[in-house]
């Protein structure tokens, strides 16, 4: 799997390339992180993601489809506690519905087959009132080029099925009957946007 052969240079590679988004990103995914909240990260890849959102929550379910990626996400947050991590696919989640406050995905929804279909099964298993945090790196190129970040990583086997600049994340959401849903953007060579949904 192609996960599995990157993972042990995905970290080095992030950030030399996009350092600045990459430091930022966790802190941003755990601004929205309450002390008694009981969290599902889906996708948590090296962990980047998960540390900071450990540092803020009552328990962290951290889990990813490549095993390469979760070795090196619990080598990463071993000084936490409150970390359960798992192989799961983000299609079809062992979990029952509402079973979390919070529910992050990160970077993941451009590479599915169906991004919509894994929007509902992350709904599923948050409580309502709870929030679904979805960062994704999206193209500041408005011009439909794609910059080298994605073309590096597509032609080394990552296979992305789709490339969002941040309207069309936006619309890609509001289309898929989120209207609720909040946005922000942290800037730099691959800018993130974190899509923001409250469960109703």
């Amino acid at each position: 799997m192609f996960w599995d052969k990157v993972a042990k240079y995905y970290d080095l590679f992030e950030k030399v390339y996009n350092g600045k988004v990459y430091r930022k990103l966790g802190c941003a995914v755990a601004e929205n992180i309450e002390p008694t909240d009981i969290v599902l990260e889906c996708a948590c890849g090296t962990g980047a993601i998960s540390r900071a959102v450990a540092s803020k929550c009552q328990k962290l379910t951290a889990t990813d489809f490549s095993d390469g990626m979760l070795k090196k996400a619990r080598k990463k947050c071993k000084k936490f506690d409150n970390i359960e991590f798992a192989q799961s696919d983000i299609m079809t989640l062992q979990y029952d519905a509402c079973a979390f406050d919070k529910v992050v995905a990160g970077n993941v929804i451009h590479l599915l087959d169906d991004p919509i279909g894994a929007l509902k099964e992350l709904y599923r298993v948050c409580r309502v009132g709870g929030k679904l945090i979805i960062p994704t790196y999206v193209n500041m190129e408005k011009n439909g080029k794609t910059g080298f970040f994605v073309n590096a990583i597509d032609k080394a086997g990552a296979n992305m099925k789709r490339q969002f600049t941040y309207e069309s994340y936006r619309e890609f959401f509001i289309s898929a009957g989120y209207e609720n849903a909040a946005f922000d953007i942290i800037n730099g060579k691959m800018p993130c946007a974190i899509a923001v949904v409250t469960k109703v």
